[in-house]
């Protein structure tokens, strides 16, 4: 089981602390006569930068990688806040969607929404981990492509979440939920596990 410990830093803190890293940082003496860029080497500089200042890569989004055989990975994971939680190989979180139906597995998430909400695609080669096997199974979707489901739910990964173990999808339209490891979904919120865990 692996564990993954869940961002609970507001972005605004987040900003500010860029803001200061950036600020401190601007104008300081560095052997090398330069400072480092995302991407970039030691020594070069950024059109507009200050001498010593410091430029961090900003998280991307998911995307469809079909070349990378963790994308179709299905791993239990622990986090903080929301207990058991369905992630994929790279740690990204997997969701079900309540419009689907499990019995029998059909997906009801196509066009527009397939491409917000992307099916986790069958075939991979990796195997589960912390996952029942029995309980893994895939669909032949509309387009003929062929989608991973758990319990009978087809499976998803939502293009707004930014780092592994990310839920910004929970809650969506009221129907999209982070699936656990048994197929259940989550509807516990960060919120509520504080509530909870501190007696409120």
């Amino acid at each position: 089981m692996i564990r993954i410990p869940r961002p609970v830093v507001p972005a605004a803190v987040c900003l500010t602390a860029l803001a200061l890293l950036t600020a401190c940082t601007a104008g300081a003496a560095t052997t090398s006569g330069g400072g480092y860029a995302a991407g970039g080497a030691a020594g070069m500089q950024m059109p507009g930068m200050q001498q010593g200042q410091v430029v961090l890569p900003m998280p991307q989004g998911i995307t469809a990688d079909p070349n990378n055989p963790a994308k179709s990975q299905l791993r239990g994971a622990k986090t903080f806040d929301l207990g058991l939680l369905l992630v994929d190989g790279t740690g990204y979180t997997i969701y079900r969607y309540d419009r689907d139906t499990p019995n029998p597995p059909r997906s009801n998430c196509t066009g527009a929404c397939a491409a917000k909400w992307i099916p986790v695609k069958a075939g991979g080669t990796l195997p589960p981990i912390d996952v029942d096997q029995s309980l893994i199974g895939e669909i032949t979707r509309d387009d003929g492509s062929q989608q991973l489901t758990l319990a009978g739910w087809p499976l998803y990964h939502f293009t707004g979440d930014t780092e592994p173990a990310d839920t910004s999808g929970q809650g969506l339209d009221q129907a999209w939920y982070p699936i656990a490891p048994d197929g259940k979904k989550i509807t516990l919120t960060q919120d509520e596990w504080r509530q909870n865990a501190f007696g409120v």
